[in-house]
């Protein structure tokens, strides 16, 4: 099991954010959880006078900071966008050449604004309309703005609505593939986006590729393995190809709360690199661990995995080598790679992430095939993989095979060689535009992919045509066809990127079209060893030639604002499951349940038809603290972090404490609509509304007021448990991604 925590990359990165003169925050508090970062939002605030919008339930340390404030209703994101775009469209605040060239569907959502009024979104959000119009003028009028999001947005069951509204919010001002604008999404650790860049989900191959047989084919040649061989490590090919348990429901494979839809129930658990405890409905998951045959945790400390299951025997705790002790490459939140060097050699007995899977290969004797990939090299003239060494070397040899495979998000250029130069010389950089200065220059800082080839610069923008391809231009990729209902899916004429030889839009290209679309001719030996696309041409010269034209190889495509494969076509609100307010459940319902889901049946209707807010009228926040990190067991393991923050906590407003009886440092129990509770320490705070509460969720230890002390292995305890905040968080999980919904719930409270 891997962190798996999906939302989307950043368009632009950190230090543009200093060209922003407007920055609208959703959902995320990095002032407390990127301080490093935060620098840069307070930079565009000293150096152009940035107008610091902050959208959020809680009034954070970011809020603090901010100009404008929005105490927004938690899981009404997308009402108050549409009120934002009502307000944009009405006034002629849009970016209407933007919208004709580069955007496909916007005319659906200006119906869909015209029906949010501020009058409405105020019900809706209780964010008053005088807020809403102030915010409004000043993100739209201060050109250009940026858009920030982490899992404030996220994690709803319309999350995925979430994350489609506020690109169409900025695509509607023309502030996408611009220095200063974009969105951008801060990820919480960091390897989150290289993670998620590298297949730790169950619906896709690495670098995103489908689970087709076409995909599996390919990997197999690039893994040098036979194909036969691969669809025989399945139970049958059935399961090759079909999604699998999502980490969010992962227990549902065991326990079987929901109907499932597999070969076979989960009988053992691999964790490694995961805290359990960032899991939703952790009642569930400890179910779920006491019924498992085997538990394997192969972590630097002993993961709470370990430690929440009342298993006596078939549990293992395998000591694993810190980031200190390995090497390899990370891939920041802005998409760039950064070589990470070892410091010392691991420490006692423990091992190395891939010394444990080397291990692992070798004992169910497929080690050979695991690392034959390493072995191999692209002969790009004759468009074929030749085995060129008899061994490997790690890193160095690994990373140079994701280069030569994942074509997709653009990793081509990604070689050791090149990545450790970059380390080496970081301090040729840009702070802001991420630019090399002297040998580096024509490069950015950690080639933020796409970098299509060994000799790309990266892409430091997402989606920008003022800049050719070749120094990180380019449009939108051409993913969904070349029409829908008879529009044109392609970018219109004014959406020529910079230098291109082909004006305006253009498909993707692939081995058919690449002589059309470029105008040039291939010879027949360019042709024998091109890839049938330029996802899988081992040659590259799809790529290259593109490059050469000036044109980016994923084509030069219309955003879609309109998304007619998804169950809302454009963003619809929909009420959460454990909604406050009932009587808009009725006039915002959510989806029908759905079957089979990642495996596993979905409940949104039949959970929704109760009115859940007369017994748990609390809204229930989580969120993190500046001293912990993910489930906080490294930080707990501290003496002096856990000195700033020695015990787990419920945020509560005086006035809410008062009418229960409970005073500031009493403890106190949350109990959630599922049936669970926890006892916390109630800390007093105005930065909480009367009407709900926040809990930071890096806690373990406890469960449900029962000390899990003696499941520590002797001498491993950190220095603070406490109760898990994701006890108590309610079922929900998003219609696409099955993120939970753990954002968007209810509880109640009582004096311990």
């Amino acid at each position: 099991m891997a962190n798996t925590w999906g939302y989307g990359a950043m368009t632009n990165h950190l230090g543009d954010i200093q060209n922003a003169k407007s920055i609208i925050i959703f959902g995320a508090n990095p002032a407390v959880n990127h301080p490093v970062g935060f620098k840069n939002f307070l930079k565009a605030k000293e150096h152009n006078n940035a107008q610091l919008i902050v959208v959020d339930p809680r009034y954070t340390r970011t809020a603090a900071k901010a100009d404008m404030y929005a105490h927004i209703r938690p899981g009404t994101d997308i009402p108050f966008m549409y009120g934002m775009l009502h307000i944009i469209f009405k006034n002629g605040w849009e970016d209407k050449d933007f919208i004709k060239n580069r955007v496909y569907g916007m005319d659906e959502v200006i119906k869909e604004a015209k029906k949010w009024t501020p009058s409405k979104v105020a019900d809706v959000t209780g964010v008053p309309e005088e807020r809403l119009y102030q915010i409004t003028r000043a993100f739209a009028t201060r050109k250009p703005g940026t858009l920030i999001w982490a899992m404030g947005l996220t994690q709803h069951s319309i999350g995925s609505s979430n994350t489609r509204m506020a690109p169409i919010l900025q695509l509607a001002l023309g502030n996408m593939g611009v220095a200063g604008g974009g969105c951008n999404i801060l990820r919480g650790h960091d390897n989150v986006q290289g993670a998620t860049d590298m297949c730790c989900l169950s619906h896709s191959l690495p670098g995103y590729y489908g689970l087709s047989d076409g995909s599996w084919k390919y990997f197999a040649k690039q893994w040098g393995v036979d194909y036969n061989w691969l669809k025989g490590r399945f139970k049958s090919k059935k399961w090759m190809n079909t999604k699998g348990f999502t980490l969010a429901r992962w227990y549902e494979g065991v326990i079987k709360e929901d109907p499932i839809h597999t070969s076979a129930p989960i009988k053992a658990l691999w964790v490694q690199g995961n805290g359990i405890t960032s899991i939703a409905r952790q009642a569930s998951v400890q179910k779920a661990l006491d019924k498992l045959d085997l538990i394997v945790v192969a972590e630097p400390f002993a993961n709470e995995a370990a430690i929440l299951t009342n298993k006596k025997d078939g549990v293992y705790i395998l000591p694993t080598a810190t980031q200190f002790e390995n090497e390899g490459t990370v891939t920041a939140t802005n998409r760039s790679a950064q070589w990470r060097s070892k410091v010392v050699d691991p420490m006692y007995e423990s091992k190395t992430d891939q010394d444990i899977m080397f291990a692992f290969a070798k004992k169910f004797g497929f080690y050979n095939e695991f690392v034959e990939g390493m072995k191999l090299r692209a002969d790009k003239k004759h468009g074929k993989l030749v085995k060129a060494k008899k061994d490997f070397k790690w890193p160095e040899d690994a990373v140079d095979e994701v280069a030569r495979i994942i074509k997709t998000i653009g990793l081509t250029g990604w070689t050791s060689e090149r990545l450790k130069r970059h380390q080496k010389n970081w301090h040729m950089f840009n702070e802001v535009t991420i630019a090399g200065m002297g040998p580096m220059k024509g490069e950015y800082y950690g080639l933020p992919w796409p970098c299509w080839t060994t000799t790309h610069s990266g892409s430091p923008i997402l989606y920008d045509i003022n800049l050719s391809v070749a120094q990180g231009g380019m449009g939108f990729r051409n993913r969904f066809g070349l029409e829908h209902n008879g529009v044109s899916q392609l970018a219109g004429p004014e959406a020529t990127i910079k230098g291109a030889k082909v004006r305006g839009g253009y498909p993707e290209l692939h081995r058919d079209n690449i002589e059309k679309v470029l105008g040039i001719k291939l010879t027949p030996a360019q042709k024998a060893a091109m890839g049938k696309n330029w996802k899988v041409d081992i040659s590259d010269q799809i790529a290259e030639l593109a490059l050469k034209a000036g044109v980016a190889p994923y084509g030069n495509a219309k955003a879609r604002a309109y998304v007619w494969t998804f169950p809302d076509k454009i963003p619809m609100h929909r009420e959460p499951l454990h909604t406050p307010r009932y009587d808009l459940a009725k006039k915002y319902p959510t989806y029908k349940d759905k079957p089979n889901h990642y495996r596993v049946d979905t409940r949104y209707a039949s959970v929704q038809k109760k009115d859940w807010s007369k017994e748990f009228p609390l809204n229930l926040v989580t969120g993190r603290l500046v001293t912990h990190s993910g489930a906080g067991l490294i930080e707990r393991s501290s003496k002096y972090l856990t000195k700033h923050n020695p015990e787990m906590f419920c945020d509560i407003n005086p006035n809410l404490a008062m009418q229960h009886g409970i005073k500031d440092g009493d403890m106190m129990w949350v109990h959630s609509p599922e049936g669970t509770k926890i006892k916390v320490r109630a800390r007093y705070t105005y930065s909480v509304s009367e009407d709900r509460v926040f809990l930071p969720f890096h806690w373990a230890g406890e469960m449900q007021g029962v000390d899990l002390s003696e499941n520590y292995p002797e001498g491993t305890k950190p220095y603070s448990i406490g109760e898990a905040a994701n006890t108590v968080t309610n079922y929900g999980y998003d219609i696409i991604t099955q993120i939970p919904e753990t954002k968007g719930g209810l509880c109640r409270i009582e004096k311990a």
